[in-house]
């Protein structure tokens, strides 16, 4: 076991972990954070991102040792005050949900890629979300959401 402290959605966690333990099991069963969404173990889908010291990563692909320091917003983390951060009211507005599986992993990424000023045309928002999936819509609906909250942002 290692000692760590990690701050998640402004509250600084300290917690015991085996170094095998990954960042999505660590936000999902030791701190109940559960819309972070497992979905491949492989990367390959995002439904798991999350912002690592403000920059959008697959929690499966980072052991919770790692984190150790840092500072983590999970979905739950976004919205203040019970007002919707901008690109969930954009999600809302632009009917850009579907089952809901993958949007807070589609959320935390489009955060990101506005935050970093990478969401300037639909080709960027298409690029910039590429490594992660949505099994149930054609994105249409998500690209315009992700332009509606970085036109709002900027």
């Amino acid at each position: 076991m290692r000692s760590v402290a990690i701050t998640v959605n402004g509250e600084r966690r300290e917690l015991q972990l085996e170094p095998r333990e990954l960042l999505v099991y660590v936000l999902r069963e030791r701190l109940a954070l559960t819309g972070t969404n497992v979905g491949c173990d492989t990367s390959s889908c995002g439904a798991c991102t999350v912002l690592l010291d403000g920059e959008s990563v697959k929690s499966c692909t980072v052991l919770g040792v790692q984190a150790d320091g840092c500072e983590i917003t999970t979905i739950e983390g976004l919205a203040m005050n019970g007002a919707l951060h901008p690109v969930q009211q954009a999600f809302h507005e632009q009917h850009a949900l579907q089952c809901g599986y993958c949007t807070p992993g589609m959320v935390m990424a489009a955060v990101s890629l506005i935050e970093s000023g990478e969401a300037g045309s639909e080709k960027a928002i298409r690029e910039g979300l590429e490594g992660n999936l949505c099994r149930c819509t054609g994105y249409h609906n998500i690209v315009k959401a992700v332009a509606a909250a970085a036109s709002v942002t900027a």
